[in-house]
């Protein structure tokens, strides 16, 4: 979908969750995450060429592939925890959409050990030769 339709998708959509909001706010809040996942299913498509052309890239350099895989993981953590921290907003649930960003955060967390392992023998391994 291009940048112009999903503006206009999702300022539909908010506008009719905002009009439906004061009748029925439990159809609003479906509206808005039904609209948000419709959104977001062409952008994640448009996400592998990019993953592709970095996968290249590290191939190119000689770069382990599993940084690379890191990578990927990490921002696929954090798209899908901000999206439904702002589902959890949409419906009025700001503790759970805060308990879904420590998800996240704890998640990237475990993610980046086996990078930070790396980091710390690489520089401890220099340290070591200076």
């Amino acid at each position: 979908m291009e940048l112009l339709g999903t503006a206009v998708l999702a300022l539909t959509a908010a506008f009719c969750a905002v009009s439906l909001k004061k009748y029925s706010p439990e159809i609003a809040v479906v509206l808005a995450v039904a609209a948000g996942v419709v959104l977001l299913l062409p952008i994640l498509s448009q996400t592998w060429p990019i993953v592709r052309t970095l996968q290249e890239m590290s191939d190119r350099i000689g770069l382990d592939a599993s940084y690379g895989v890191v990578l990927v993981k990490t921002v696929g953590v954090c798209f899908l925890c901000q999206f439904t921290a702002d589902a959890c907003r949409d419906a009025g649930q700001s503790a759970l959409a805060s308990k879904v960003e420590w998800a996240a955060k704890v998640t990237v967390l475990l993610l980046a050990l086996p990078l930070m392992e790396n980091i710390l023998q690489v520089t401890a391994g220099w340290m070591s030769h200076s």
